[in-house]
């Protein structure tokens, strides 16, 4: 249905208007520099990182919680004596750096990648002193220190990464060299299952099952991240498209001011000439003429007076219910076409400022609709909540499968044409800049239906247009 008008820039199906002011917004939209990073993506990272210091934090009440239960089974059930007051101290210094943690992530307005760095590597220390004062090297839960680095390797960069390895690898070694020696009992076990065995086991085990549960985590941070930066890209990509579109535009009103203001001379001309004014016929036809350049040139004035023209200038006060109803009109006299059938239940009228890019905007979706259904066409306009909701029907083919997964993209077409999908395009781009939505459907049978949703409160008079 849309996609159908998408090659056609005749006759003011063009949206001259918002060509000109998406020209100008889009300097404020995030741009993709050279090497195709994003410009002013920070804001992404720093809410990647807020989630995964959340993470870090969670991570660490589970180590107290795990060091306390390890440390009691240790010390009470397999009577092997600990230095419960320090070990104590260690877990109680976990325990204030958290509820700091917690204090200080709520308040903080970015986490940078070094902030993250210094929560590996406090939590690295508490580790080693926990270690230290169990039995050093020789405590089989020094496998943890490897979770430290996979956490690291995920959240940091590589220069960060490796200042943390370094940092595991000294304590690693300062625990073979310094370090309190466990006083064992005998050995209860047979020489297959030993005390250093099992706690081998217990640490593969807590190490598999963090890294399994926090690094998914990490990287679902991550892949939210990417996907909210390939959007920005994409967008910044429409905008830099529809930039190129606009000063296309322009060029060719610029180009096209000369000739038509020609024609208008010469037809002026024409009409005061006896003999050309004593034929009925020739007459009629040049009265055409006459109008048909009229319209060409108001079209061409559009497009130039638009690229330096605020909302507002170029608009007249009015209401919901006058705007929709004189547009439905002045589409039905300019097509010749009576198969359009308004239906409007909006309800308590609304004052609102009559926008040129919205009504091009609607008689884009008129025509596609009117193209591929001649003798129905059907327009809605209905109020929900703060919004003003017009419904475009149509009794054709529909959309394809593919077409509505890849709505308002550009080149997105199922006529075959270059150039084609750009109607839809435009479309959603203006009412995305209206702070509205555009969605579509096709009908069980036959047929589809476009739906505008549009915020009152940006059409109101005054209101600003890039909301």
């Amino acid at each position: 249905m849309l996609e159908r008008s998408s090659s056609r820039t005749d006759g003011g199906k063009t949206l001259p208007r918002t060509l000109a002011r998406d020209a100008f917004a889009v300097a404020r939209q995030p741009q993709a520099d050279a090497r195709g990073e994003l410009i002013g993506a920070a804001p992404t990272d720093d809410e990647t990182n807020r989630k995964n210091m959340a993470l870090l934090i969670q991570l660490r009440w589970i180590a107290v919680v795990g060091q306390i239960v390890t440390i009691g089974a240790v010390h009470f059930g397999l009577d092997i004596p600990l230095p419960l007051e320090r070990m104590g101290v260690v877990i109680g210094a976990l325990v204030l750096l958290n509820v700091s943690s917690l204090v200080w992530v709520r308040h903080r307005a970015a986490i940078t990648n070094n902030e993250l760095l210094v929560a590996l590597m406090l939590d690295v220390a508490a580790l080693t002193a926990q270690l230290y004062l169990s039995g050093g090297a020789t405590n089989p839960f020094t496998s943890l220190f490897l979770l430290q680095v996979t956490l690291g390797a995920v959240l940091l960069d590589a220069r960060s990464t490796w200042s943390l390895v370094a940092l595991t690898c000294a304590s690693f070694v300062w625990l073979t060299l310094a370090y309190r020696p466990l006083d064992l009992p005998p050995n209860p076990f047979s020489e297959t299952y030993t005390l250093t065995v099992i706690g081998m086991l217990v640490g593969f085990v807590l190490n598999a099952v963090l890294l399994v549960v926090f690094v998914t985590r990490i990287n679902r941070n991550l892949r939210q991240r990417d996907a909210h930066l390939a959007a920005l890209r994409q967008h910044a990509a429409e905008q830099d498209y529809i930039v190129r579109m606009g000063l296309l535009a322009s060029g060719a009103a610029h180009e096209l001011g000369t000739p038509l203001a020609s024609l208008s001379v010469i037809l002026s001309d024409w009409r005061r000439m006896p003999d050309l004014a004593a034929n009925q016929e020739l007459a009629e036809d040049l009265a055409e003429m006459e109008t048909s350049l009229q319209r060409c040139k108001s079209i061409v004035t559009g497009i130039l007076v638009s690229a330096g023209e605020a909302r507002g200038e170029g608009s007249s006060p009015t209401t919901v219910t006058a705007f929709v109803t004189a547009l439905v009109e002045e589409w039905r006299d300019a097509r010749s076409a009576r198969t359009l059938y308004f239906v409007n239940t909006f309800g308590e009228d609304v004052a609102i400022a009559s926008d040129v890019a919205l009504k091009q905007v609607i008689f884009n979706v008129l025509d596609n609709a009117y193209e591929v259904s001649r003798d129905w066409v059907e327009l809605v306009a209905e109020r929900e909540a703060d919004n003003l909701v017009l419904s475009i029907s149509d009794r054709g083919p529909g959309f394809a499968p593919e077409m509505l997964a890849q709505l308002g993209k550009p080149y997105q077409s199922s006529k075959g044409r270059a150039g084609g999908g750009l109607g839809l395009f435009l479309v959603v781009n203006v009412v995305r800049k209206l702070g509205g939505t555009v969605s579509a459907e096709n009908h069980r049978k036959r047929g589809a239906t476009v739906r505008l949703t549009l915020p009152l409160a940006t059409l109101a008079i005054g209101g600003n247009f890039d909301a």
